[in-house]
């Protein structure tokens, strides 16, 4: 049987190149069909790309560079000889090769960019003290991790340890790495958005009561029903819908000199992940229910924290909402997301006084800001738009009545 090529396949139609990121099997090793070859970084995410058959891999693109998609950067012989580790001539018999602990292998669940570490620097994930949400482990806690002082085990005579892989050395001041093709995809959009768009921000307050309210007397009944939480996400998009309605150009797009109008509401939910922003969307979100829009974002946030989000979760959005009160943010300018007109920046919800029916009460406040194009949405449209997100979350009854 003839070699194959190792080609990069095509994984979007606006996508021409990408940065092969990692290699997962060495120059020489035998692998098999369907076994994961390398990882593939573009500008939308991340995807670990298979082998085609089975046999011993030839490398012929490095780590790190930029590769057209339908290039070859390696090849795979069905009847290739696997090739032998290379011995200096004046080194030592190497020593018995021990199992490995099923323990010292990268546990599902961690994320590309821990992995990678991980593996470079055979790390137990056992022995790392995970910070993250869920109990899940950070960039951060491996690098401690690799840090902390540590007695390092008896080694034979004989033996040489195996060099690391580059890192911060104790005391350094700087540290340089590359930046990731996802990441310098992120910086080209913001500084297209600020260069191509003429951004203008309003802000709002909305007060969340009757929301918390609703939230605290139907959430355990809701998730019993539907096996998903119910989360202040599910009313926002819900009001954006309404408000998208209301206000049509806040939905629409320039392209050139055209608008562009949609019939449709795909609204895009800002994901924060270890490898960067990224904005999934929630397809014909006017057509979902409370429960079906939790679980949407509830399985893209599992993609996300796993690193399997794909380009198709990322296109196709009209509007986005961003949540910058997870982080404990109070007020911020939401920058908008190529080539959509709008976004909405929710933030932390924080108890203040507030004047009802001429008494002073404490009630849970929170800043919202919209950011819009001023090229095709007018102060008016845009205040008017933010208005009716306020009255909607205000009275959410509004909401399930489309009132």
């Amino acid at each position: 049987m003839a070699v194959v090529p190792v080609t990069v396949p095509s994984v979007g139609e606006s996508i021409s190149e990408g940065i092969l990121a990692r290699w997962l099997k060495a120059d020489g090793q035998a692998v098999a069909s369907g076994e994961p070859l390398f990882e593939l970084e573009t500008d939308k995410a991340s995807s670990i790309v298979p082998a085609a058959i089975a046999g011993v891999l030839s490398i012929k693109v490095a780590e790190g560079e930029t590769v057209a998609i339908g290039s070859a950067v390696g090849a795979i012989d069905p009847a290739g000889a696997v090739k032998a580790p290379a011995t200096p001539a004046n080194s030592a018999p190497p020593l018995p090769v021990q199992p490995t602990p099923a323990s010292t292998a990268p546990t599902p669940g961690l994320s590309p960019a821990v992995r990678r570490i991980v593996v470079e620097n055979a790390v137990d994930p056992a022995k790392v003290e995970a910070t993250g949400p869920g109990g899940r482990i950070t960039k951060g806690d491996v690098l401690a991790h690799l840090n902390a002082p540590a007695t390092p085990p008896p080694t034979p005579a004989a033996a040489k340890p195996a060099p690391a892989a580059p890192r911060a050395t104790p005391g350094s001041r700087e540290t340089r790495e590359r930046m990731s093709g996802l990441r310098q995809r992120i910086a080209e959009r913001l500084v297209e958005a600020q260069h191509t768009a003429a951004i203008l921000s309003t802000f709002n307050e909305v007060d969340m009561s009757h929301v918390m309210d609703l939230r605290a007397r139907y959430k355990e009944s809701f998730q019993a029903k539907h096996k998903v939480g119910l989360g202040f996400m599910s009313f926002f998009v819900k009001a954006v819908v309404e408000a998208l309605k209301a206000f049509p150009s806040v939905n629409a797009r320039v392209d050139g000199k055209e608008i562009v109008h949609h019939h449709y509401y795909n609204i895009g939910v800002a994901v924060s992940t270890e490898r960067g922003l990224m904005v999934p969307v929630v397809r014909d979100a006017d057509q979902l229910s409370f429960a079906g829009i939790e679980k949407a974002i509830a399985a893209y946030a599992a993609k996300a924290r796993e690193g399997t989000i794909g380009v198709d979760d990322l296109q196709g959005g009209t509007f986005t909402i961003t949540n910058g009160g997870v982080f404990g943010s109070l007020l911020s300018t939401p920058i908008l997301n190529p080539p959509q007109s709008g976004i909405l920046g929710m933030h932390s919800i924080k108890k203040r006084p507030v004047v009802v029916d001429d008494q002073i009460v404490a009630r849970p406040m929170m800043y919202l800001a919209l950011s819009y194009d001023h090229r095709l949405v007018d102060g008016r449209e845009a205040v008017s738009f933010l208005v009716r997100i306020k009255d909607l979350i205000e009275s959410p009854e509004r909401i399930l009545f489309e009132i």
